[in-house]
Formats: C-alpha cells, structure tokens, sequence
C-alpha cells in the first residue's frame, strides 16, 4: 500500500486525513491538499482531484461526530471510496510510544489497513495492540466518543476522591499522592491514577506545588455532552458521565462562584477524627465501584447505538487498555492562558489545545 500522507491539521481539532492507495501513484506526484479547515467542501475536493480511484481510503483520524462519518461513508461509497472514521487517543503519550486506534467505517478497507494500525498502536500485555475493527459507518466515531466521555467520568470520580481527601481528611500533596501511587497498584491500576500522583507532588519553579496555583476553571471539547446528549437522545441513563459534563459547566462559572461565596457562608471545617485508613478505604472502593459503574453506563450506550444503526461492535476489541492525553490548565495568576507540564516526565512539550463548546 502507498500511503499519501498529506493531510490535514485543524489546529483546535487535531483532526487528520490520510490517503490510501492500493496502487503506485506513479508519476503523477502526490495529491496536493488546501490548508483549510475540514470540511466537507474538504471531502467534495477530495473527490474532485483525479489520483483517487475506486478503491482508494481516506480516512479520518480527528473527533468527528459519528453522523457525520456515516453520511462521508455512504456518499463515497457511492462513487467507489473507501472511508474509515477512526477514534485516536493517547495524547502527548499516544505521540511517542503508539496511540490506541478504533477504526470503524468501510470494512472493505480493513485488511488494507490493518497491519499499519496495528503495528503503531500502543501494545499492552504480551503485544496485544490496542487496535481492532470497531464496526461499521460511525461505529469508530461513536466509541470514541463514549470513551471520552468515560474519560470525563473517570477524572471527575478523581476529582471527588481527591476533594474528600484535602477538605475532609486534611490530607496535604505530598501523602495524597503516595495514596494514588499505592491505590495504582491496586485495581484502580490506570494512566489517570498513576498521573494524578505525579500532579498531586508536582513543584513549580519556585518550590512550591503547582495544583493549587491553577484555576479551577475546567473547559471541555465537546465528547463528552455529545455523549450525555446521545445517551438522552437514545435513552439510556448515563448518569454519571452526565453529571461530569455538568460538573464542568459548574467549574467554568468561575465569577460567579467567587461572587456567590462572598454572599454564602459554606459549612465550617472541623478536623476529621475517624479512623483515616480505613476511610481512605472506603474512598478506595467507592472510586472503583463508581468507575465500574460508568463503565457499564457507557456500554450500554454503545449497546443500544448498535441495535439503533445495525452495527456489529466488537466489545473486546473496545475494552482495551488507554492512555489519555495532553491536557492544558489556567493558572490563577494568568487567567486566559492555558499551560501545558510534562507531569510524568517521559511525556512531551505537546497539548491538545483548549476551547470551549
């Protein structure tokens, strides 16, 4: 296969196009592509420039929403393209070390692809890739999309335990996170445990931890309430991703919540005198009952899409290992400018960028 990697950045997106050929592309030269925002005047261009023939691939690597990938899948096949909606994950990690890959669309171009997926894929136990046909039109899309909003879940049960620990326990940064280290060797072994401890002890340049200077303003990229609006659109009651997307629209009411507490007295602190190890315990189980739970919420969204459009999803091939990405914050003293750190120290200098939806 001759792959024609032109493509396409769309720098709030991350969103990518590549060109497959099963042919050479001889001496024509390589499909030369406008610098502007995919859209689909992108896709009728594509279409336009006569090096694709029957049978080619494109495919689209960003966070497209899933309809939209049915309707590119349906138009081209029309006129003999293969196309292929694929979720890419990993971040700054994904990068350097292999992304995790849920391709869906045209299946006719699977096998085509397959062995390039596979082989820049992240590996997991024995060289398991964490790549595999996902299903059919937006079935790849619409993973993805869950699994973002899975991700919002996750960092918003984090985000509680976290809270519980330093308002409740009284726990400083320094023993929170060899909390998280010990709790990632537990069954809550995953990226997010392990990078929430080196955040927790992370020290800025003047000595001091860095996680209380940032704002806690969080944005979003729109996944996740595409998520909570499919799950009402299709009625399945995905709560607690629900509740997370909320959770942030509460955190970006900044203003707001300084002027309120200037007005509103919160309940006063007393100093916790329970027993702290079996508390941080039960904040343990409760973390991962909650996890599991918004993993089961998330499936059944996948399960009821899938008797909703036809697809075959492979659900094993979804429940994979992942990483998650590169993420951005706002620091107190510089409000508006979004900061990326190398928390774990074998990451990169690459963020995803950050707007809101």
């Amino acid at each position: 296969i001759y792959m024609t990697l032109s493509a396409y950045l769309e720098v709030r997106s991350l969103r990518f196009l590549l060109v497959a050929r099963t042919q050479p592309l001889g001496a024509a030269g390589s499909v030369h592509l406008r610098r502007e925002i995919l859209k689909d005047k992108t896709l009728i261009y594509f279409l336009q420039v006569p090096l694709l023939e029957a049978g080619d691939i494109i495919i689209d690597g960003g966070n497209s929403e899933y309809r939209d990938t049915t309707r590119r899948c349906k138009e081209l096949l029309q006129k003999g393209l293969l196309f292929v909606g694929s979720g890419v994950s990993g971040g700054e990690e994904g990068a350097r070390y292999g992304p995790s890959l849920m391709p869906g669309g045209s299946k006719e171009a699977w096998p085509h692809i397959k062995t390039i997926f596979q082989s820049i894929a992240a590996k997991v136990g024995s060289g398991e890739p964490c790549c595999d046909w996902v299903g059919e039109e937006g079935a790849g899309h619409f993973v993805k999309m869950v699994h973002n909003g899975i991700e919002y879940g996750d960092m918003q049960l984090i985000c509680e335990a976290y809270h519980l620990m330093k308002d409740v326990v009284g726990m400083d940064h320094e023993e929170m996170s060899q909390v998280f280290e010990e709790w990632n060797k537990t069954e809550l072994d995953s990226f997010l445990i392990e990078i929430t401890a080196n955040i927790l002890k992370f020290k800025d340049k003047d000595g001091k931890y860095l996680l209380p200077k940032i704002r806690d303003s969080a944005g979003q990229k729109g996944t996740g309430k595409w998520t909570a609006i499919s799950a009402l659109e299709y009625g399945v009651p995905v709560t607690l991703i629900g509740e997370a997307v909320f959770a942030r629209c509460l955190s970006s009411l900044k203003d707001e919540r300084v002027q309120a507490s200037k007005l509103l007295n919160g309940p006063k602190l007393t100093q916790f005198s329970g027993n702290k190890k079996a508390f941080l315990e039960d904040i343990r189980k409760a973390l991962y009952a909650s996890k599991i739970i918004s993993y089961a919420q998330g499936f059944m969204l996948l399960r009821q899409a899938a008797k909703e459009f036809g697809w075959t999803l492979n659900y094993g091939g979804i429940a994979q290992r992942d990483y998650f990405g590169a993420h951005t914050y706002e620091l107190l003293s510089k409000p508006g400018v979004f900061i990326h750190t190398n928390w774990t120290g074998h990451g990169g200098n690459v963020s995803s960028s950050a707007y809101n939806v």
